[in-house]
């Protein structure tokens, strides 16, 4: 089976500050629902992919299941196998199904957690150029810190999955 990658039907998600995640008020989360169809060798393709739209420094795993942010990165999440909920923002953000062929672009700043933990999904992650990431969880010391780092993100050269011409570009760039 050959990979077929598809114009998927996007989803965006402003999340503001809510006194214990930064969030970003300025750059929407993107979820790119049913985005491809996977071919077997899944997790080389998708960080083959990744690594052509300059999005780098990816691993594999599930999501953490508990709340925690990037001050210093944005995030792309690729799920190839299994399905699972995903809570953004915080805990009065927004619920995600997030399941394999979907692909969710997540802002630094923005918490994430998933609310399924026993739902074997299995995901590729990276950062655009290979930024480094920190991991933050929300507490009181890792402010105004981290509100200053999320200010001084550069924006991706490039969507994750479909290049220089990607939703991404519209969505984040021409803000």
């Amino acid at each position: 089976m050959k990979a077929v990658i598809k114009r998927p039907v996007i989803k965006h998600f402003f999340l503001k500050d809510d006194g214990t995640f930064p969030n970003n008020g300025k750059l929407p989360v993107l979820l790119y629902k049913s985005a491809w169809q996977l071919p077997l060798f899944r997790v080389t393709f998708i960080k083959s992919e990744l690594r052509s739209h300059f999005w780098e420094n990816s691993w594999r795993n599930g999501v953490h299941e508990y709340h925690h942010y990037h001050s210093t990165a944005h995030e792309v999440l690729c799920a190839y196998k299994g399905e699972t909920k995903l809570l953004l923002g915080g805990n009065n953000g927004v619920i995600v199904d997030f399941s394999a062929g979907d692909v969710l672009i997540i802002p630094a700043g923005v918490a994430h957690k998933n609310i399924q933990p026993d739902n074997p999904l299995k995901c590729v992650g990276a950062y655009p150029k290979g930024q480094n990431y920190d991991m933050n969880y929300g507490e009181d010391k890792e402010r105004p810190a981290a509100d200053n780092n999320i200010k001084n993100v550069s924006l991706p050269l490039a969507d994750p999955i479909f290049g220089k011409d990607g939703p991404l570009m519209d969505y984040w760039h021409k803000r």
